[in-house]
């Protein structure tokens, strides 16, 4: 059997954050729309580690796309100078069951992760949006950026990180990019600051207590929320959930792992008629998205292997016409 490989490289030259925005919207809309088969992951806690590694298949009906993805989150990789998530996707052949591909799945991860801020961000922040503020200073964090940026015209934006060291070297390293990315990324020396004109903020972190003060929050302003996937975490006050519009990518696996929604329900805040709608019905417009430039949307997501299965599916599309990977016997 023959099976392609494709490293971290192949998968950032195949696919561009735009082409992901796309993709992840459509798995999105199928999600919704029942023509999807998205089991809750399987979730092995490593206590020892404070690690946790999860298991995440998927199959869209209506593309006939299969893939599943293995991904590792040890957040004390840090201090061994290692990557805080480690992943790998392969691809399966719907039609067969025979696997197509084995791709770094790291880099899949953060593309997706990205790709579904952007999307959001595009459906309910204000049109008019051009300040941007960042909670953590990972990987996850920088495609943060380059999401709303691709969908938005962000001039400015803010990054704050318990580490300054690590907010520093993420604006080295974002400025460096270039365009979509503005040159003006500054280090906020409290989370306030990095709040004070934002007008569209996304937590990247691993925290389990909110990274922001309710206060800081500008009218207005649109969040992302993606760091926190499991119960007990929480990157987003209990307070700006209650008077939000929340959007979730799944209703069963926010429900199930959201710390930020599951917190507020259990502490009798809200109830789980307070979720709006999925962002697949949001983008299929069948229920609205943000209706004043006043209030408040919140987009929580916990991830979804819908969003690994299609970018993996057209990260293997275009490195084929590419000329990308190398396929091996097995």
């Amino acid at each position: 059997m023959k099976i392609k490989i494709l490293s971290r490289d192949d998968v950032v030259r195949a696919v561009n954050m735009a082409e992901a925005i796309e993709a992840v919207k459509k798995a999105f809309i199928q999600l919704s729309s029942g023509k999807a088969e998205v089991p809750l992951r399987t979730q092995i806690p490593v206590k020892k580690r404070s690690g946790i590694t999860l298991f995440m298949p998927a199959y869209l009906t209506k593309d006939d796309s299969m893939a599943a993805k293995i991904v590792s989150v040890f957040p004390n990789n840090r201090r061994r100078g290692l990557p805080t998530i480690h992943a790998v996707v392969i691809v399966v052949d719907a039609k067969t069951g025979q696997p197509l591909a084995v791709m770094d799945g790291t880099y899949i991860t953060a593309l997706r992760t990205g790709a579904a801020s952007g999307l959001a961000t595009d459906l309910l922040a204000r049109k008019d949006a051009r300040v941007a503020a960042i909670f953590g200073g990972g990987t996850q964090a920088r495609t943060q950026l380059e999401a709303v940026c691709t969908v938005r015209d962000i001039e400015r934006a803010w990054v704050y990180d318990v580490k300054t060291r690590v907010a520093r070297t993420y604006v080295r390293e974002m400025k460096a990019r270039g365009s979509p990315i503005p040159s003006n990324i500054r280090v906020a020396q409290t989370p306030k600051q990095a709040l004070r004109d934002a007008d569209v903020v996304c937590t990247a972190t691993t925290s389990f207590r909110p990274v922001f003060a309710d206060g800081d929050l500008k009218l207005g302003v649109h969040i992302n929320g993606i760091g926190s996937y499991t119960p007990e975490m929480q990157e987003v006050p209990a307070r700006t959930v209650v008077r939000s519009k929340v959007v979730v990518d799944s209703r069963e696996a926010g429900l199930a792992e959201a710390g930020d929604l599951i917190i507020s329900i259990d502490g009798g805040l809200i109830t789980n008629r307070n979720i709006h709608g999925e962002i697949g019905e949001v983008a299929a417009g069948r229920i609205p998205g943000r209706e004043s430039d006043e209030e408040t949307t919140f987009f929580k997501s916990v991830g979804l292997a819908i969003q690994d299965v299609a970018v993996a599916k057209l990260v293997l599309l275009k490195a084929e016409e590419l000329g990308l990977g190398t396929e091996v016997d097995i």
